[in-house]
């Protein structure tokens, strides 16, 4: 029944519009028609299914009518954008865009070559440096907090998380920026591993919440079992707790790695951007993906339809980079996940 009502009410908006447009000589307007047909779908199916199946389905089919719009409402946008940014990107989707950087290339032709290997070079400078420190600062908050001291602490560390989830991304690219700056006593300072620096500092946040949670889950009667056979409590955390919540805590760090790899703002001040490859992280500028995605579309030359394909050609990549990411994450969690008995 509530298909049919639904079909029924986008045909009867659809023959209304219609002949309003005939009437006025102007085009269809599919979507207020669509939201036209929503409304009145809204109002049709409690009203026909309290005459034929009563009021509390009627009230249960309402619900569910909302709830499918608010769906609705969430998930358009979602395939509008990634239609934009596909309709965008096929364009320069070759071989070309993945095997030669933008050195020497003015108008057509080019590639991201520089900027795809600067993006997995800095994403995995920061994986290195936030990956150890989240994985420990969640061991303890979880395994060594529960002292009086160590509670004090514990709750310090979980403000200071808590306030690191929340900041900018340009706060972490400022900070990086003065703290390379101040060491090379240089103001104008630029590197691939200044990136991975400001990156680190959004990850480590994602990295720590994902593990404490992962550990809290791990059962104590594991912890109490080896404990009761000798074993140390480091040699148990090792050997015991980590196995156990490893596939949660690999979601995790993939999740984190993910989240920041489309980061713009701090790589444009502290890893700027360059038209060449650069390998070392730690000399000279380096160009990432978001930045060449934002530096082709903002700084377009006289032939500006090449740098706009370009730039919708990056940020389809980075799309696919990040949909490999979570689809690899999945597989981490059914690959690592504890195994059960029958």
């Amino acid at each position: 029944m509530p298909w049919a009502i639904l079909v029924g009410s986008f045909v009867v908006t659809s023959v209304l519009f219609g002949l309003l447009a005939l009437v006025s000589s102007s085009q269809f307007n599919f979507t207020g028609a669509a939201i036209t047909g929503y409304l009145l779908f809204l109002i049709a199916l409690p009203v026909i299914s309290n005459i034929v199946e009563g009021g509390r389905k009627a009230a249960d089919r309402l619900v569910t009518g909302l709830v499918s719009g608010a769906f609705m409402l969430a998930f358009i946008p979602l395939v509008s954008v990634l239609w934009t940014v596909v309709e965008g990107g096929w364009r320069r989707f070759d071989v070309e865009f993945f095997t030669y950087s933008m050195r020497n290339i003015v108008g057509e032709g080019g590639g991201a070559l520089h900027a795809l290997i600067g993006t997995l070079l800095i994403t995995a400078g920061a994986a290195v440096i936030s990956v150890p420190v989240g994985i420990f600062t969640a061991i303890y908050l979880v395994e060594y907090g529960s002292g009086p001291v160590s509670r004090v602490v514990s709750k310090g560390i979980t403000t200071l998380v808590d306030i690191m989830t929340g900041i900018p991304s340009i706060v972490a690219g400022l900070f990086a920026f003065a703290l390379m700056s101040f060491i090379f006593d240089d103001p104008g300072y630029r590197s691939g591993i200044g990136g991975s620096i400001a990156l680190s500092l959004l990850m480590i946040p994602t990295v720590v919440r994902s593990t404490e949670e992962m550990l809290k889950l791990v059962p104590n009667e594991l912890r109490e079992a080896s404990y009761a056979l000798g074993v140390p409590k480091w040699l148990t955390i090792v050997k015991v707790v980590l196995p156990t919540a490893l596939a949660g805590i690999a979601t995790g760090v993939t999740l984190a790695v993910a989240r920041v790899i489309g980061e713009t703002a701090p790589l444009l001040l502290i890893a700027g951007f360059t038209t060449s490859m650069n390998y070392n992280l730690f000399s000279e500028r380096m160009m990432t993906l978001p930045v060449f995605a934002y530096n082709q579309y903002v700084a377009p030359g006289v032939d500006t339809a090449a740098y706009f394909d370009r730039s919708w050609t990056a940020a389809l990549t980075l799309i696919l980079i990040v949909m490999i990411l979570n689809l690899g994450a999945r597989l981490v969690a059914k690959l690592f996940a504890p195994k059960t008995g029958r």
